[in-house]
């Protein structure tokens, strides 16, 4: 805690007002008023993606509407996560389950609350325990307004309000770039697997419309499938099994090794079951058809059973990047696979099953373009992953300084960084 300020509880700065109740009365009467709920208020950000609305009387409407300013602030869920309202729409009303705090002194700009709360519940600590006890946790207005936080001066709000919300801005940035590349990737896989890149005459196929020179294969006639090894038994907790994927490991296009197991055998390894470089996973269950290229980053690594391995056979001209994208435009985007999976209690994808699907097969040339395409979108979606994430550690950083008095906005240089990081 930054000792330079003074610091006073929250209700002497602020006025706590209170949401709206949902009732059936609610729910069903006329003339109805949009509200936001704890799962539209996220830190510094506000979700209106999927606004609820509800009947409020007349008489209690004014109390009960949000003015540009207002600071949010959840009772319940992630208790203290706050935001600002923006005056985005123009009516707008709040349910019981957000804190409404508007201005009552001179001198505060609500933002820098706003980062001074997400740093006390996220990094400090200092607010632990102070929810309610109930079988809900909740932050009753109470407890808010008994909260201690600082009042530095209204011109050190501002600055720091400044650094971080640039930090933001710059997140949202990279958020938006990385959402206008997964779309141009969309796009690029339904043109290059519906049209190619011959500018061919297009045929109607039970796949749907490809260029008029591809052929089309079943997956069990162009690749060895090897479903992996039963935890059964198998599950090793004491750090002396071997690393193993699971479905959790495999996402679409890559592969996430934070969270790798271990399995440990009786009687030695079967070599059927070990990875190899260039090797396809993809899931039997769960998201089913979600598949990923192994690049080799762990020696001797096993997969579960409810992994398919796939591996090309002999002479099968067939590309295993191209086979993984088109599993992806299949089973993701175009739904041609609907009703793959056997239709038990959980739905799985057989052996027999994601042997018995066809997948589009043009010239190993073209095959190699259209991944070279696909592998430069890639590239660029993951350049903007790692400034988001590098900017995220920069927030997380500044934010905890800031708060704590460990640094001072005015020793501050963001210019470099920030310009690197905006790049597009």
């Amino acid at each position: 805690m930054n000792k330079a300020w003074s610091w006073r509880p929250l209700g002497e700065l602020f006025e706590i007002g209170a949401g709206k109740t949902m009732s059936a009365a609610a729910r069903n009467g006329p003339d109805k008023t949009p509200f936001l709920r704890t799962s539209n208020v996220f830190w510094d950000q506000i979700d209106l993606s999927n606004v609820d609305e509800m009947a409020i009387p007349e008489h209690e409407l004014p109390k009960k509407l949000l003015q540009s300013g207002d600071l949010l602030v959840c009772e319940g869920g992630e208790i203290g996560r706050a935001a600002i309202w923006n005056g985005e729409v123009e009516t707008m009303s709040f349910q019981n389950h957000l804190h409404r705090l508007r201005s009552i002194v001179e001198g505060i700009e609500p933002r820098f609350y706003v980062y001074f709360l997400q740093s006390a519940f996220t990094q400090l600590g200092i607010f632990e325990g102070v929810g309610n006890k109930t079988t809900i946790p909740n932050l009753s207005r109470s407890r808010l307004a008994e909260l201690e936080v600082p009042q530095p001066n209204i011109n050190e709000q501002l600055a720091i309000v400044a650094v971080l919300s640039r930090v933001r801005k710059a997140i949202e940035i990279q958020e938006q770039s990385i959402a206008l590349s997964q779309d141009l990737k969309r796009n690029a896989m339904r043109e290059l697997f519906t049209r190619g890149l011959r500018d061919e005459a297009q045929k109607e196929t039970e796949i749907g419309p490809m260029p008029e020179s591809w052929d089309l294969a079943s997956i069990g006639n162009v690749f060895e499938i090897e479903q992996g090894l039963s935890l059964k038994g198998n599950l090793a907790n004491d750090g002396q099994g071997m690393p193993f994927l699971r479905t959790s490991n495999v996402y679409w296009g890559r592969i996430e090794l934070q969270t790798v197991s271990q399995m440990r055998l009786e009687g030695g390894t079967p070599p059927n079951k070990l990875l190899c470089r260039g090797d396809l996973l993809v899931c039997e269950g769960g998201e089913i058809g979600r598949a990923a290229v192994w690049n080799g980053e762990i020696d001797k690594c096993l997969f579960q059973n409810h992994l398919h391995r796939l591996r090309p056979l002999d002479g099968s001209h067939i590309h295993i990047r191209f086979a993984m994208a088109w599993l992806e435009e299949g089973f993701k985007h175009r739904n041609v696979y609907e009703g793959a999976g056997n239709r038990t209690t959980i739905p799985n994808l057989s052996r027999t099953r994601l042997a018995a699907l066809l997948i589009p097969k043009p010239s190993l040339d073209e095959q190699r373009e259209i991944v070279t395409i696909l592998n430069a979108i890639d590239r660029k979606i993951d350049l903007h992953q790692r400034k988001r994430a590098v900017l995220d550690d920069l927030f997380k950083a500044l934010l905890h300084k800031l708060m704590t008095g460990e640094i001072r906005v005015g020793e501050l240089d963001l210019s470099v960084l920030m310009d690197s990081a905006t790049n597009r």
